[in-house]
């Protein structure tokens, strides 16, 4: 009977000890297919009473106990094992653990909370730390007496930072003192100010400011202090705000993953040499693959041919505004162009031609309303021509024993100077009256910086000098060991292009003083080449070349990224539009303007890229004609009848229904009545988007 009943037991705990294998087994086995563990199974529970009224005998009833007690301690510490590894995370590598954090906090940020807690409950790591947990749980219920306790637990987090748990306490009691104003709970409120807020010590200017809310009515002390009430809306701005204070390993702070995402986007678009889109953020690229562009991003293609020149034309540049370019040649003329935004050409707008010399350099006013045209060496005067208006006016600048070859614009567009190589330089206003003069001064090429004072100067000893009108000292900023031949000066004054006699392009940091960077591939010899800089945030270099080629850098590198062939003789001058970053002007000997544009533009338009478009503008000829606008960043076609109404400049003396090609400054929306159907297809690299306006 004692034998039967032992075998009897030790199958017992045998079953028992193979279902316990088998359900670890099949929870190993669901675990790593992904599934959620199920619940633990109940105990097998065993009496010592039922032990006991089995079988016969001391000895047997000892064995009996003996197996069954060890087997149930094993079971007990089986069971003990399983709880404390639910306490350890199960997603142990830090990296892994910080990956986590930052996936479940975007997914609360954009509404998927329950997703959130089940990746916290299968990585078995916290988004943020417990006690922070706690702390926003209720400063969202407006616990203000349990804040207070977890601002407690927070400090004994932070490692002695004061600063930043001051910083902290005062943002939490500022929100406590301003919701007992708005519940009327005064005396609560100056209990606030008195034993929280001035005893921190911190921002006491605000203190005193908050000091004032008391006799606000509600409405009042909202619109002073600029706060929104008592409500779950100020509540999380709250505590986003704390996450902006307190280290990462307490809580995360807010957007963390988009942070990283958009920096890695922004490395990849450095990394990019043919990036010229201002189209920044994540909307308008693709997480799934690398950011990379192509050379169809740059003005590379021939987009209109311009030779209205009888000679050859030596400078171009486009005004502020981009609304206009202004061409000047050996032929005494000067020619300013309007600008067409839906085609990106030019339209022929004024001719000028009272200037007795060829006209070398010209510079356009701030508000590109004037210009001044300076000749060649020998050239005694300077012409100031002023734009508004039927009919342009000029004045004319004379030194007759002075050469006048150089020229720049003050800031506030009021005044401007004008100097040559021996040894004047003059300062005058608008309408060509001198303010001031220095003599000594033997300058080839001028500037002026946005300081509205400072005046660069590269004389004929090669160097680069820094002076001006009042009684600060000259200022020596670079030396080069051959002639300075011309040089520009980027949007914030910091780089300084040069074209050097025999040698090439030199960047140069005007503030540091040191030479950046050797560009290659432009021939350069004794002819005045001006390059430029251009791109969307002036991250490109284009000159000219004595070969007739159009050279474009990235500012990154020294060699080319592109050549652009189709003149025939020496290119003088080139002109990135500063305003539509897809066009690019070059002028040449062979007597011709050329306006370079992406592929996708050139390609589009109803004429052919080298039909002379001087006389006349650009306009609809067909009932469904397809134009192309690139504005910048875009590139937007419109399709629609050819009366339609396009996009004309604010504030020009043009009726908002001219056809396109009329007078041109800045857009105003268009007028889609007329047209029968109107889309709009933004590109970047191979993303497309068509909106229909209108039916």
């Amino acid at each position: 009977m004692s034998t039967n009943f032992r075998e009897s037991i030790e199958a017992s705990v045998q079953n028992v000890q193979h279902e316990d294998l088998s359900a670890s087994v099949a929870l190993k086995r669901e675990s790593e297919e992904g599934g959620l563990s199920p619940p633990r199974r109940k105990k097998l529970r065993e009496s010592n009473t039922t032990m006991h009224g089995i079988g016969n005998g001391d000895m047997q009833h000892t064995d009996v106990s003996e197996v069954a007690e060890a087997s149930s301690g094993k079971k007990i510490a089986g069971d003990l094992q399983e709880d404390s590894s639910e306490d350890t995370p199960k997603v142990k590598d830090k990296q892994d653990q910080d990956i986590i954090r930052l996936i479940g906090h975007y997914l609360r940020a954009i509404g998927l909370d329950r997703s959130a807690e089940l990746l916290t409950q299968e990585s078995g790591c916290s988004l943020d730390h417990p006690a922070a947990l706690r702390f926003c749980e209720h400063i969202m219920q407006g616990s203000w007496g349990e804040v207070d306790k977890d601002l407690l637990d927070i400090k004994g987090l932070l490692d002695g930072a004061s600063e930043t748990w001051s910083k902290v306490k005062f943002m939490v009691s500022e929100q406590k003192f301003l919701e007992f104003l708005d519940d009327g709970r005064v005396m609560a409120a100056v209990n606030v100010l008195r034993e929280e807020l001035t005893p921190l010590q911190y921002n006491t200017s605000r203190v005193h400011t908050l000091s004032t809310f008391m006799i606000c009515e509600s409405w009042e002390l909202r619109s002073r202090a600029m706060w929104d009430g008592k409500g779950e809306k100020t509540r999380a701005q709250l505590i986003e705000k704390v996450r902006e204070c307190l280290p990462p390993t307490i809580m995360l702070p807010p957007g963390r993953l988009l942070t990283l995402l958009n920096q890695a986007v922004e490395h990849q678009k450095s990394e990019c040499l043919f990036h010229n889109t201002s189209l920044d953020g994540l909307n308008h690229v693709s997480l799934l693959v690398d950011h990379r562009c192509t050379a169809e991003q740059l003005p590379c293609e021939t987009n209109q041919l311009i030779h209205d020149h009888s000679d050859e034309v030596w400078f171009c540049k486009f005004s502020p505004n981009g609304l206009k370019l202004a061409t000047a040649s050996k032929d005494s003329t000067v020619i300013i162009w309007d600008v067409h935004v839906l085609t990106l050409t030019c339209t022929r707008s004024v001719v000028l031609d009272d200037h007795p010399f060829g006209i070398a350099y010209i510079a356009w006013s701030p508000d590109s309303n004037s210009i001044i045209a300076c000749g060649r060496e020998g050239a005694s005067e300077a012409w100031i021509w002023k734009l508004q208006g039927e009919e342009p006016t000029g004045h004319v600048f004379q030194a007759p024993e002075d050469s006048l070859t150089a020229c720049a614009w003050y800031g506030n567009g009021e005044s401007f100077v004008v100097g040559g190589s021996r040894g004047h330089c003059y300062h005058c206003d608008s309408e060509g009256r001198v303010l001031d003069s220095r003599e000594g001064v033997r300058v080839t090429c001028l500037w002026c910086q946005k300081d509205g004072t400072t005046m660069l100067a590269a004389d004929t000893h090669h160097r680069l000098r820094s002076f001006s009108f009042d009684d600060t000292p000259d200022n020596l900023i670079l030396t080069e060991d051959y002639p300075i031949m011309a040089f520009t000066v980027n949007s914030n004054d910091r780089l300084a292009l040069l074209n050097i006699a025999n040698q090439g392009i030199n960047l140069w940091d005007l503030k540091d003083h040191i030479l950046i960077r050797k560009f290659q591939g432009a021939l350069q010899g004794l002819f005045t080449i001006n390059s430029c800089f251009g791109g969307v945030n002036e991250d490109f270099i284009a000159s000219g070349s004595e070969d007739g080629r159009v050279c474009i850098w990235n500012i990154k590198k020294e060699v080319p990224l592109v050549s652009l062939t189709g003149h025939t003789g020496t290119v003088n001058c080139v002109s990135w539009n500063p305003v539509f970053h897809q066009m690019l002007a070059s002028a040449s000997d062979d007597r011709t303007v050329r306006i370079w544009t992406p592929a996708c533009v050139s390609s589009n338009l109803s004429q052919e890229p080298e039909k002379n478009c001087s006389s006349s503008s650009v306009e609809a000829t067909e009932s469904q004609q397809l134009l192309t606008h690139v504005l910048g960043d875009r590139t937007v076609r419109v399709l629609g009848s050819s009366n339609m109404q396009c996009i004309v400049p604010q504030g020009s003396e043009t009726s908002r229904n001219s056809p396109p090609g009329e007078n041109s400054s800045s857009l105003q929306p268009m007028d889609i009545s007329d047209s029968p159907l109107i889309i709009l297809e933004e590109f970047h690299g191979e993303e497309k988007q068509m909106k229909s306006l209108a039916q």
